[in-house]
């Protein structure tokens, strides 16, 4: 049985450490600096529970000493710290972040490591990464990969068409920092917020947008091979304007903390939520222009005897999977992995990975 450490007991920690424990392979050790917080793990699995500021001296390392891995279910500006005290202590590392420069400083620390660095397990980036990068696969020569992804309620309720369904701080950071893109074959920073586009799927309109660290390191692993890539976030329309207005016009965004004080007493939280993947990937195959896509929808279901939302069940079942296939030595052991290094179809094989193939079936079954 491997030793793991969970840092962070939200609701994502609180699924991670859900699945983890009661698949019989893993001991779970929880940690977060509020005990409050780990009173409130929203799991009846039997795991160790540890209140400790991790920004204390080399608190962390001595947490991890002895530990298999790490996985950072904490706010993406403690990525580095977490890191760092995996490198220390010789614990593998995996994290949720689609924070760009707290990617950069994990990229960096993976260089010459003994352990293996596996960030932004989740699902944007992160899965949504791995079927982008599986489609782009089949072609012969790359012209366009369009990559989609949103975790909405399933009943908007109101005006911004939306509801908190995961980390605050993470949705504010991904609509104010810069965006990569690949347009016209060459590496471009765009705004976020901008380039808004509509589509409808299954009869329902959405509106797109771009938003920060949602291709991961699919710009550096593509680049000089696609002439198009580009990442956005999907919502109910008229979303984008409000999250503009309150940014830009009322400069919230040099106010980031009043912000999220603003969306956390006014935006109700929801459980009932559907999170929605769609991936489209043009190019050349045997002389002939084709395009292929991958859409799926995942829902809210039981895990573990509760209701679970989409996002707790995708994004954990993201990094538990990538966990699962480093232990079995489907990963290489040390330095860093990409999440575009992960096949498709073993990440679907994988117990845990079998949330995005099958959904509620797989969630259930996880349990």
């Amino acid at each position: 049985m491997e030793r793991i450490a969970i840092i962070g007991a939200g609701k994502i920690g609180s699924m991670i450490a859900e699945l983890l424990v009661r698949s019989g392979d893993y001991a779970v050790t929880v940690i977060d600096r509020s005990e409050a917080a780990l009173e409130r793990l929203e799991t009846a699995a039997a795991v160790t529970k540890v209140a400790a500021d991790i920004k204390q001296g080399d608190t962390l390392r001595k947490i991890l000493e002895g530990k298999y891995a790490v996985l950072s279910a904490a706010p993406y500006h403690a990525t580095r710290l977490i890191a760092e005290a995996a490198k220390s202590a010789g614990a593998h590392y995996l994290d949720l972040t689609e924070d760009v420069a707290s990617t950069r400083a994990v990229k960096q620390l993976a260089t010459g490591a003994r352990t293996a660095f596996i960030p932004q397990c989740g699902l944007a980036p992160g899965f949504i990464t791995i079927v982008a990068s599986d489609l782009a696969s089949h072609f012969d020569e790359l012209q366009d990969v369009r990559m989609r992804v949103g975790a909405l309620p399933k009943f908007p309720s109101n005006a911004l068409n939306y509801n908190l369904t995961w980390s605050t701080d993470g949705v504010i950071n991904e609509y104010c920092e810069p965006c990569e893109a690949i347009v016209n074959g060459q590496l471009r920073e765009t705004q976020a917020l901008e380039e808004l586009e509509e589509f409808s799927l299954d009869g329902v309109l959405y509106e797109a947008f771009n938003t920060s660290g949602g291709l991961g390191t699919l710009c550096e692993t593509l680049a000089g091979k696609v002439r198009n890539l580009n990442y956005r976030t999907i919502r109910y329309p008229g979303h984008a304007a409000i999250m503009k207005a309150l940014l830009n016009d009322l400069r919230l965004r040099d106010r980031r903390e009043l912000l999220r004080d603003i969306l956390e007493n006014a935006v109700p939280i929801t459980l009932q939520d559907v999170v929605i993947i769609f991936v489209t990937v043009s190019g050349m195959r045997g002389g002939q222009l084709v395009q292929e896509s991958y859409a799926n929808k995942v829902y809210a279901a039981p895990v573990g005897g509760r209701i679970r939302s989409a996002i707790q069940i995708t994004t954990a079942g993201g990094v538990c999977a990538a966990l699962d296939l480093l232990r079995e030595g489907y990963l290489p052991q040390s330095g860093l992995i990409k999440q575009e290094e992960i096949a498709l179809p073993a990440f679907l094989a994988n117990r845990f990975g079998r949330v995005y193939a099958m959904p509620a079936l797989a969630a259930s079954d996880a349990a």
